[in-house]
Parts: C-alpha cells; structure tokens; sequence
C-alpha cells in the first residue's frame, strides 16, 4: 500500500512538472517578436515581407539619369493635365507622324521634343487660339521606348545598350566594357538609317586625343570597334605564329621578332624576307638586313596588316646545333652504359 501510494506521487509529480515546462515554453514562444497564435514567427515574418513588397505605395523607382533630355517619339504614352480643365486631361498615345491629338486643341507636334518643351507647345496652342487665358499645364511620359545603341566588334561586352541622349564615343565603348586587346585603332560608326554615311575613326588607346573624345555617338547608331592588323611571323623563331598589332595599331620589325620571343640559334640573321601583300592584289618579297637593323645601323621597318615575315635557318648553324646535340646524346648513352655495367 504504501508502495502504490508513492508510486502515485511520483507519477502525479511528473506531470505537473511536465505542464509546468509545457507553459512556461509557451510563454517564451509567445514573448518572441512576431508571434501569433497558429503561426510561426517564421511565417510571420514571410508574410510581411509580402506584404511589403505587395505595397507599391511611395516605392522609389529608377529613372534613367539623362530622362529628362528625352526626346519623345511616336509610341511614347503621354499623360497631361490642364489645371481646371477636364476636356484636356488624359493620355495620349504619339502617333506614326509625330503628333497627339488633343480634344478641342486638335493635333499637336511633338515627337522630337522633350516634355518640358511639348508642354511649352502646348501651352502656346491654348493662348494663341484663345481657347484658353494662361492655362497651368503639366504633362509627364508614361510609356517610352528607350532607343538603344549597338556596340559590336573588339569589345568586351558586345551587345544593344540604351541611350537616351548622345553621349561621346568613349562613354559609349565604356557601357560594353571597353575595347579589347585585340583592338585596333579604328572605330567605324554606322548612324541610325536614314542618318546619313558611315564614319571612320581613329584613335589611340595609349593617348586618348582629344577629338576622339568628341565625337558623340547619337541614338540608334552602330558603333563597330575593328580588330588590330595580324603579323604572321614564320621560320627561324623560337615561337612562330600571328601576332596582333597592338602598339596603337603600328609595329615595327624589331617589335614583331620580339613577340616571337627572338630568333633561334640556328636563324640566320644577316637577310630576313618581308611578304606583303599590296592594295592592288600583287605581292612582293623584300629583302631586310636584320643584323644591322638589331644593332641600329639601319632605319626600323614599319610593318602593315597581313605582312609575312620569314627568318631563313642558316645550314652551319643548324650542322653545328645537331651535332652537339648528337654529342650530347652520345655522351649521355655512354654516362648510361657506364652505371648499367
């Protein structure tokens, strides 16, 4: 009996102590921020960040920092309003031609303007024909169509980017990443059709001059970067192959044999040979005085795109090469033999 009565104590106790936790862990959720009965805090929070995000009330928006140079054009949506003044209120679609049509004022102009000067039209019409005295307009753009500029070419990004305004061709080439490596020094600019002819422009990418900065590259036009003229350097060389001119688009021979990391040991140095191709299609084979050009008894060759270079191997030097490469062999196979027996 008295077993049974503990045993019941002992039991009663551990439920109590069990409640007891079970509430205060209650409590303790309760007192975290966001909690509600039935839902998480997790789910709690979630919610209002949904809300929030569904809010679109006083939400900052991101405007194009040259918007207020844009010049509207046909497609654009624009709102006005006319203080005290319903029948000119409302949205307005700009046509094929250029123009919006107002009630009463009729069509009005405006593609090719900004809206502060549409507005300043517009305010003109209403005095000039009198239908109103000194009307208090305000008109904004709803919908554009942001006219873009194509970057193709030696660029790091090549690709449609809007603009707005013009801007200079430098700020252009920087919205694609900049010129590459392997740019040359010529920019061909193709203006939005109906524009007018292509332009070519040259420039240095070590100096930046400064009518190069000047020019302004307008909405719709194509801005083509070309790649830089190819060398083609072939024999006696320790790394033959095409080499990009890269020095502003120049390089001369001794610039050119240096890319190539040198002439080998069996080059012969004395008479290298130029192939070049010519403007009208013929090709000529000039001989060059390396030695005395490397040690500058002699003018430096400028060098043209698509030019061959051609380093003769000398046949002494590539006997005398072999042969210590045999001897080299040979000693090496008997230094072999020699720990084999």
């Amino acid at each position: 009996m008295r077993h049974n009565l503990l045993g019941s104590f002992f039991i009663a106790a551990t439920l109590l102590s069990l409640r007891g936790q079970s509430a205060q862990a209650q409590i303790n959720l309760q007192q975290q921020p966001g909690f509600e009965e039935g839902r998480s805090s997790g789910e709690t929070v979630n919610q209002s960040r949904i809300s929030n995000s569904n809010s679109s009330d006083g939400a900052l928006k991101m405007v194009p920092q040259d918007f207020s140079k844009l010049k509207l054009a046909p497609g654009f949506l624009i709102g006005l309003n006319v203080l005290d003044d319903t029948d000119f209120t409302g949205q307005f679609r700009v046509d094929e031609q250029g123009d919006i049509t107002v009630p009463v004022l009729g069509a009005v102009h405006v593609a090719g303007e900004t809206a502060t000067e549409a507005r300043t039209a517009i305010r003109a019409k209403l005095q000039g024909e009198q239908i109103l005295k000194d009307p208090q307009v305000s008109l904004s753009v709803l919908e554009y169509a942001a006219p873009q500029v194509t970057i193709i070419g030696e660029v790091a990004a090549p690709g449609k980017y809007p603009l707005l305004v013009p801007h200079s061709i430098v700020d252009v080439l920087a919205m694609a990443g900049g010129p590459t490596m392997f740019a040359g020094d010529e920019v061909q600019i193709i203006p939005a059709e109906g524009e007018g002819k292509p332009i070519l422009v040259h420039y240095s990418k070590a100096s930046n001059p400064k009518a190069f900065e000047d020019v302004l590259i307008h909405p719709g036009d194509t801005v083509q970067v070309r790649r830089a003229g190819v060398v083609y350097i072939l024999g006696a060389v320790n790394r033959p192959g095409g080499y990009v001119m890269q020095e502003d688009g120049t390089l001369n021979l001794l610039q050119a044999i240096s890319l190539a990391n040198g002439t080998s040991v069996a080059a012969s140095t004395k008479t290298i040979y130029l192939l070049r191709r010519n403007s009208d299609g013929t090709e000529v084979d000039i001989a060059l005085p390396y030695k005395q050009i490397s040690r500058g008894k002699r003018t430096d060759v400028q060098l043209r795109a698509t030019d061959v270079l051609f380093i003769p191997t000398s046949a002494m030097k590539s006997i005398l090469t072999n042969s210590q490469s045999v001897l080299a062999s040979a000693a090496s196979a008997s230094i072999y033999a020699g720990i084999l027996y």
